[in-house]
């Protein structure tokens, strides 16, 4: 079983890797991400019914590391899908106040079970015994009671508390770097986007004219918000073209053509 485990692991982190390396903005990664944690979870599910751990502490290690780390994503990717939802689309200022306020949202949770926390990053193991052996849990130690209702079969009563402190771990990280993302663009410093590892920006080396039969030919086809975003040129710094611009930076004479041209 301990081989059955590790080959589902090795699996999912592989599969998953092309996910975290995208772009988790994009609402079609996120389900992506959401699909292949539930599949895998499945399936870490299917290998622990059909098959007896060796002892109690291979049990232990199942439900303290190896279900958390699937589960723990899965709940990541299903939250961050509801933050896309309600994320707002306005001004950067909005978007900043709204992720500080899911990132407070986070710590508050995180303190009303600190005394756990500690245990789990200290890598403490003086309770596993109760905390990560089925049907051995200590009602005394139980914070959140829905776990009287989870599959006795495939569930303890802190696996779920240690994918949770997991996934909220790996949503402020996120919303950390989307914050900063936002105060790069309020400054005016250019998108990770358009540059590669090594250092190499991307942008525009064709005619100004091309660009222009580009973004009129995205914007006709309805690629973009279905065809409803506005491409007026006044002012540039609120319209399509420079939204444009900001991922494939445009030489100087470009710019300069929209901004005192047009």
């Amino acid at each position: 079983m301990h081989k059955l485990i590790h080959i589902i692991l090795d699996n999912y982190k592989e599969e998953i890797k092309v996910v975290e390396e995208s772009n988790l903005n994009d609402f079609n990664n996120v389900e992506q991400g959401i699909s292949i944690s539930r599949q895998y979870l499945q399936k870490l599910r299917i290998c622990e019914r059909e098959n007896e751990f060796v002892d109690k502490k291979n049990e232990i290690i199942f439900f303290k590391k190896h279900k958390p780390y699937i589960y723990s994503r899965l709940k990541f990717y299903a939250k961050l899908y509801n933050f896309l939802i309600n994320r707002p689309a306005g001004i950067i200022k909005s978007q900043q106040e709204f992720i500080d306020s899911e990132i407070n949202r986070l710590q508050e949770s995180n303190r009303r079970n600190i005394d756990f926390i500690k245990y789990y990053r200290e890598d403490s193991e003086l309770l596993d015994e109760f905390y990560f052996l089925r049907g051995n849990d200590k009602i005394s130690l139980v914070s959140n009671t829905s776990h009287f209702y989870t599959d006795a079969e495939f569930s303890t009563s802190h696996d779920n508390v240690i994918a949770k402190i997991m996934a909220y771990d790996l949503l402020i990280s996120h919303y950390v770097e989307e914050l900063s993302n936002l105060r790069d663009l309020s400054y005016g410093i250019p998108n990770k986007l358009n540059t590669l590892s090594n250092g190499e920006r991307l942008g525009w080396t064709a005619s100004k004219t091309d660009l222009i039969e580009l973004i009129y030919a995205l914007q006709a086809s309805g690629a973009i918000k279905s065809g409803t975003a506005g491409i007026n040129f006044q002012p540039f710094n609120d319209c399509f073209f420079e939204r444009f611009q900001r991922v494939f930076p445009w030489p100087k004479r470009i710019v300069d053509f929209f901004t005192n041209s047009i």
